[in-house]
């Protein structure tokens, strides 16, 4: 198993950056994939863009295509989401999640993910 918590969310203003930070605990991290989610009130959660176990190939959603990156560092057991150009839709609870070995075109699935932290708010003013 492994325990998920994110760090780094806050509001900004429009056209900053910032970064969140997704601590895991627990062994075997380096065979997880890690994914980026978010979901805005009222709103279903969505994908941001995933980080892979084996390759540590990206995916990202086109809406944050060229301005999110997410990277890992096995040896710290984090991952991490940097957002840049923030935009007001942007606006969500974050939330860090974990799948075993997940591939492919499911990473972009919620459904894999069987870890997932308690989110953290990233606001994002016009």
């Amino acid at each position: 198993q492994v325990q998920l918590v994110e760090f780094g969310g806050g509001l900004v203003q429009a056209g900053a950056s910032l970064r969140l930070s997704c601590a895991a605990s627990g062994r075997s991290f380096t065979s997880y994939t890690m994914g980026w989610f978010r979901q805005a009130p009222g709103k279903e959660r969505e994908f941001v863009g995933a980080v892979e176990w084996a390759d540590v190939s990206t995916t990202y959603a086109d809406s944050v295509k060229d301005r999110f990156t997410v990277s890992r560092d096995n040896a710290q057991k984090t991952v991490y989401l940097q957002m840049n150009s923030l935009k007001p839709e942007d606006t969500a609870v974050y939330y860090c999640a974990a799948s075993w070995r997940l591939m492919g075109a499911g990473v972009s699935n919620p459904n894999p993910y069987h870890y997932w932290g308690p989110g953290t708010q990233v606001t994002v003013s016009s």
